[in-house]
C-alpha cells in the first residue's frame, strides 16, 4: 500500500516497479492511524561464555534454562504463575487471475513440536520442500515456523516484485524461496547462528544471504515483512518495502507500519541479478537493478495483550484495502464469532476465545478455527476490491490524486496473501 507525494523522487530507469508497466515519481508515506504505545523490546546478550541461547529475543523469556547460563533475574522466578501467551496463524491467498478460493487457498500453522530439530544443512531443508507443492499464491509468499525447540514462533509474508519480469525472471522463485529459507532457518535455530539471539532483521539476512547462493534461484526480487514472537508477549517486526503490518486490539489499530520506497510502486526490495544480466552489463554497461540490504528494514516493537489481532500482508491487500478497512472487517468478525464481546457498553475478551482458536487441540487448526476465518475474511474482501472497477482502493485514490491524466479507477489486480495471528493468552505449565 503506498501513499505519493509527486515530485519527491526521481527513480532511476531501472528501478523495478510492482507491475513493470508503470513507474511514477513519488515517495511513499502511509498515515498511521495510531502510534504504538508498548515499550520496546530489549535484547538480552550472553557473553561470550556460552554460544546457545535459551530464546530467540531475550533469554530470559523462556522456562526452561541452558546449561551454562547464567539466569536474568538475580532472584528465583516462579514461572508457573508468570502468563504466557501462544500465536495462532493462518493464511489465506490467492493468485492473481485465479478465482478465489477459500477452502483450497488456507494454510494454519502446525502445533508446536517440543523435539530438537534435526536440520543441519538449509539448502538441504529447503530442497525437501517440493515446488509442486508450494502454495498457490503467485508470486506472494508466506511463512510459519516455531523457533527452535522453544514457544517463540516467527511468521511473515513476501512479494516478488513483479518488474522482474520484463527480464524474463520468475519473481516467485524469490519470494517463495525467500520464506522457505526463513521458515528452515527459525527450525534449525540455534544451529548455525552467530549470536545468542534471533531476530526477524537476523533471519531476513539468513534467508537472503541464503536466496543468494542458491543457483536454482536465478534472480529476482522480493518485499518481506516478519516478525519474531515471544510467549512472554514481545513481538519484533521488520519491513522491508512495501508488504505491511497491522496490529489490532479490541476494534481499535494499535499499529500500522509505513511502507519504503524509492517511488511511487518501487518499494524497497532484496533482489538478485542474474549472471546473464551482470554480463550484459559489464560489457555494455548500464544501471544495475534495485536492491536493499536487510538491515534497511524497518524495525518496530510490540507487546501483545490476549485477544490482540496481528495481521501480515502484501501490497495486494494494502493497495485495495485501507486500515479503516481491514479493522472493519476484523472487528466485524471477531464480534460475530464471539471472539470480542460487548458488555456494559464496551468490547471484552470473550472466554471462548481458546476454543475458537483451537488452542486445545493437538491437531492443526482446522478452516472453522477463527484465524482462518479471519485471514480468508481479509483476502477475500481484498480480491473482490481489486476487481471491483466501482470501488476505488487506496492505490486507485492516490493515482487520481497525483497523476490524474492516468485515469485509474476501481482496484489493483494482484497476487494477494493475508496471514492473521490470534494473541492468547494462558499460563506456562
Amino acid at each position: 500500500m503506498s501513499f505519493a507525494i509527486a515530485g519527491a523522487l526521481e527513480p532511476s530507469t531501472r528501478l523495478l516497479s510492482r507491475t513493470g508497466s508503470r513507474r511514477y515519481t513519488s515517495t511513499g508515506i502511509v498515515l498511521c492511524l495510531t502510534s504504538s504505545i508498548f515499550a520496546p523490546v530489549h535484547s538480552i546478550r550472553t557473553g561470550s561464555h556460552s554460544r546457545l541461547p535459551t530464546c530467540p529475543l531475550n533469554k530470559d523469556n523462556c522456562p526452561a534454562p541452558v546449561a551454562g547460563l547464567r539466569a536474568f533475574h538475580s532472584s528465583s522466578h516462579d514461572w508457573s504463575s508468570t502468563p504466557q501467551f501462544s500465536y495462532h496463524v493462518a493464511a489465506s491467498y490467492s493468485a492473481k487471475g485465479h478465482k478465489f478460493n477459500a477452502g483450497a487457498n488456507l494454510f494454519t500453522g502446525d502445533v508446536f513440536d517440543a523435539s530438537k530439530s534435526n536440520i543441519t544443512d538449509l539448502k538441504v531443508c529447503k530442497s525437501l520442500k517440493d515446488r509442486r507443492t508450494r502454495a498457490k499464491s503467485g508470486q506472494d509468499s508466506f511463512f510459519f515456523s516455531q523457533v527452535g525447540n522453544t514457544r517463540s514462533t516467527a511468521f511473515g509474508v513476501a512479494d516478488g516484485v513483479g518488474g522482474w519480469v520484463d527480464s524474463g525472471v520468475d519473481p516467485s522463485d524469490f519470494s517463495h524461496g525467500l520464506c522457505e529459507y526463513m521458515a528452515c532457518a527459525a527450525r534449525a535455530w540455534p544451529h548455525g547462528a552467530k549470536t545468542t539471539s534471533l531476530h526477524p532483521k537476523d533471519l531476513l539476512q539468513v534467508g537472503y544471504d541464503e536466496v543468494m547462493e542458491d543457483k536454482n534461484i536465478l534472480g529476482g526480487g522480493s518485499t518481506a515483512c516478519l516478525a519474531v514472537a515471544e510467549p512472554d508477549s514481545n513481538v519484533e517486526v521488520a519491513n522491508l518495502g512495501d508488504s505491511g503490518f497491522m496490529h489490532l486490539g479490541l476494534n481499535a489499530v494499535r499499529h500500522f507500519t509505513q511502507p519504503q520506497t524509492h517511488a511511487f510502486n518501487t518499494p524497497y526490495q532484496l533482489s538478485k541479478t542474474p549472471k546473464r544480466m551482470q554480463v550484459q552489463m559489464a560489457v555494455f554497461g548500464g544501471t544495475a537493478s534495485l536492491s536493499d540490504p536487510p538491515k534497511g528494514s524497518n524495525v518496530s516493537h510490540h507487546q501483545v495483550r490476549h485477544g490482540d489481532v496481528l495481521v501480515f500482508a502484501t501490497d495486494g491487500v494494502w493497495d485495495n484495502l485501507s486500515p479503516q478497512d481491514a479493522l472493519g472487517i476484523v472487528s466485524r468478525n471477531m464480534v460475530d464469532l464471539g471472539a470480542w464481546v460487548e458488555r456494559d457498553g464496551a468490547l471484552e475478551v470473550s472466554p471462548e476465545l481458546h476454543k475458537l482458536v483451537q488452542a486445545d487441540s493437538d491437531r492443526k487448526a482446522n478452516s472453522s478455527s477463527l484465524q482462518a476465518k479471519l485471514s480468508t475474511a481479509i483476502a477475500k474482501e481484498a480480491k473482490e476490491t481489486s476487481l471491483n472497477i466501482q470501488r476505488d482502493g487506496p492505490f486507485a485514490k492516490e493515482v487520481q490524486k497525483h497523476y490524474p491524466n492516468e485515469r485509474w479507477r476501481g482496484g489493483k489486480p494482484d497476487d494477494i496473501a493475508a496471514l492473521v495471528v490470534v494473541v492468547v493468552q494462558g499460563t506456562a505449565s
